[in-house]
This record gives structure tokens, C-alpha cells and sequence, in this order.
């Protein structure tokens, strides 16, 4: 397999959201202010965490850190994107296009992790609660947070090393409006076969790992909460489940139909669309979800926002 060649490989040319030029304003318009919600009300769910000493919990502690990566991971693509949308210059280098995937992975790796962690946190807390606080330690916890992003690090490493090993001989079209593993690939000139397949091994075994703790937790969770007899204890549980449920829900639907699948089968309009749910809308909806379902959320939300305006 032929390396790409940096030096002959100068741009990538990117698609936009839409081909029809009356509607670029009304788009621009529409993701900068679902940009502008993400950052806000992922914000608002941090400063509610780190100022409310009733929330250092580690429930929320992982919270705070989704919530941080639902900021990141449109910050990795929606600025570019707003940019051609005024410039319409839609070239972007080899090495930002290549840095862009990388963070984009990173981050969608390392959510995959927390949610995972997340549903096993659940699942100690409604399973084992006399001892959940000595098994969901200060400490465990933040060995547990360090080891998410380190994992999200190195299988963003091997994807983005498997991607760009691939030759791009021109003219480098990539039928998506941001660097993916799936339109990059597309791009290539040379064999994509071993790297596509490397690809969907280290994301079945990575992933899949990850899909299963979720999976068995919630198996065991929904089993414990079937056997109580107290209907208001099942209500506080599924209460307590039902945030992390619907954005787990919400966040594989997404990616499973944009990674999970032959470079072969690639849709570019599909993909566009698909897209914008996991990268650009779901980052928006996951504060509104645990914000919504969550009262202590609420009311630690109300309580800072209300601090803020006084002070």
C-alpha cells in the first residue's frame, strides 16, 4: 500500500450542506444558533455541576464530562463549516483535514466510553446502593474518567494512522462537509480494503466492548427495577435511567448508521444528514434531556443561572 505523499497532496475540497445557493444564508443562520444553544446549555449543565455542592456526585461528574464533549464535538466541525458558508471557500489542508478527523474520533470514541461508564455507574447505584459509595469512589472514578479519554486517544490514533495512509492523487473531493473516516476513504485512489477492514475490526472490538457493558448493565438494571415492589421506587428508577437511556438511544442510532458499514454502501446526501444528527443536533439535545427528566438538574440549573443574574 502506497503512503500518501504530503507534499503532492496540498487540499481537500469539501462539499456543503446543501447545493442550493438560496438557502446558504438561512442555513448558516440555523446551525450557528443550534451552535449557540449547545454552548449554552452544555455550559449552563457545567456551571450547575461545579457550582452546586449537592451535585459532586459521580453521576454528574460524568455528566460534566459529556457535557464537555457535547461542546467539542461541533467546536471540531461547525466552524469550518460556518466559514465556507460566508467565504465559500471550501478547501481545507491535508494536515487540518487530518487534525479534524482526529479530534472528531477522539471525541465520538471517547463518548462512546462514558456513556458505558455512565450505565455501569447506574447500574451500581440501583443494583448494589448500600455500597455504592464505597465502589463509586473519588477516587475510582477519576482513574476510571482518565482511562475513557486515554482510550478515546489511542483509537483515535489507529483510525485517523489507518486513514491517511491511504494515496490521494486529486482532485481530493470529499462528499461530506467536514474530514470523516467514511468520505476520506472514498477520496483515496489506492485500495481501501485492508484499512476499511482494520477500521471496522478495531471499532467492532473497541465499540462493540464498550455497546456490551452498556447493554448488560441496562439488562440488569431494567431486571433489578422490575423486581421491586414499591411503585414509586420503579418510578425514581427509571427516572433516574431514563436521561442516559434516551441519549445512548440517540447517540448509537447516529453513529452505528455512519460507521458501522462498507465505504461500498457510502451515501454522500445520507451521510450529510446523518451527520448533522450525532455532530451538530445531538450535542444540543442531550442538556435539554437530562435537564428536562433530571429535578435536581433543574433545580441546580435554576440556582446558578439565578446566582449569576444577582452577583
Amino acid at each position: 500500500m502506497e503512503k500518501a505523499n504530503i507534499t503532492e497532496t496540498k487540499d481537500f475540497y469539501m462539499t456543503e450542506l446543501s447545493d442550493l445557493p438560496e438557502v446558504r444564508f438561512s442555513l448558516f443562520v440555523a446551525i450557528l444558533l443550534i451552535y449557540l444553544i449547545t454552548l449554552a446549555g452544555n455550559g449552563a449543565i457545567l456551571l450547575a455541576i461545579w457550582t452546586d455542592v449537592h451535585l459532586q456526585t459521580p453521576m454528574y461528574f460524568f455528566l460534566s464530562n459529556l457535557s464537555f464533549l457535547d461542546v467539542l464535538c461541533p467546536t471540531v466541525t461547525v466552524p469550518k463549516m460556518l466559514h465556507t458558508f460566508l467565504s465559500e471557500d471550501k478547501t481545507i489542508s491535508y494536515v487540518g483535514c487530518m487534525l479534524q478527523l482526529f479530534f472528531l474520533i477522539d471525541v465520538v470514541g471517547t463518548e462512546i466510553f462514558l456513556l458505558a461508564l455512565m450505565a455501569y455507574d447506574r447500574y451500581v447505584a440501583i443494583c448494589s446502593p448500600l455500597h455504592y459509595t464505597n465502589i463509586m469512589s473519588k477516587q475510582l472514578c477519576a482513574q476510571l474518567i482518565a482511562g475513557t479519554w486515554l482510550m478515546g486517544f489511542v483509537n483515535s490514533m489507529i483510525h485517523t494512522s489507518l486513514t491517511f495512509t491511504l494515496s490521494f492523487c486529486g482532485p481530493n473531493k470529499i462528499n461530506q462537509y467536514y474530514c470523516d473516516i467514511p468520505p476520506v476513504m472514498a477520496a483515496s485512489c489506492s485500495s481501501t480494503y485492508l484499512p476499511e477492514l482494520a477500521t471496522l475490526l478495531v471499532a467492532g472490538i473497541i465499540g462493540g466492548g464498550a455497546f456490551l457493558v452498556t447493554l448488560i448493565s441496562y439488562i440488569y438494571i431494567i431486571s433489578a427495577v422490575l423486581h421491586m415492589r414499591s411503585t414509586e421506587g420503579r418510578r425514581k428508577a427509571f427516572s433516574t435511567c431514563g436521561s442516559h437511556l434516551t441519549v445512548v438511544c440517540l447517540f448509537y442510532g447516529t453513529t452505528i448508521a455512519t460507521y458501522v458499514r462498507p465505504t461500498s454502501t457510502y451515501s454522500p446526501k445520507q451521510d450529510r444528514i446523518v451527520s448533522m444528527l450525532y455532530g451538530v443536533v445531538t450535542p444540543m439535545l442531550n442538556p435539554m434531556i437530562y435537564s428536562l427528566r433530571n429535578k435536581e438538574a433543574k433545580r441546580a440549573l435554576v440556582k446558578a443561572l439565578s446566582l449569576k443574574r444577582f452577583s
